[in-house]
């Protein structure tokens, strides 16, 4: 009985830590400052970045950063077809380099544009 006990204890704890997620600040558009359209994605996956497990990163002007102020789990799966492990999208973004690393007080993804249907002329 204490070993049931026990076990619906730890798997509740479990539960809830598991439950907890990290509060984000929302990211808020400032009119007075120039918004820059950037490359996007996981900085290990696809930046060739070195780091530990799977992070956010920019690509401005060929370079790669890290990103702080929002999280890779804050726009989508990353590991969905179109998450930033597996494919770069474009950002529009507001912020500034810190330490080599880009400090983004706003963020937002471009979706792609569809592919041009191709139809067949008879």
């Amino acid at each position: 009985m204490k070993t049931v006990v026990f076990l619906l204890g730890f798997v509740l704890f479990l539960g809830s830590a598991m439950a907890q997620k990290t509060n984000v600040v929302p990211l808020k558009k400032d009119s007075t400052k120039k918004v820059q359209l950037v490359e996007t994605a996981c900085g290990e996956c696809q930046f060739s970045l070195k780091g530990k497990g799977c992070n956010l990163a920019v690509r401005i002007n060929g370079t790669a950063y890290f990103v702080d102020g929002t999280d890779i789990d804050s726009h989508g799966d990353a590991h969905a077809d179109d998450g930033f492990c597996n494919a770069v999208r474009k950002a529009e973004v507001q912020g500034t380099l810190v330490n080599n690393r880009f400090n983004v007080t706003w963020f937002k993804l471009v979706e792609p544009k569809p592919a041009a249907s191709k139809t067949k002329k008879e």
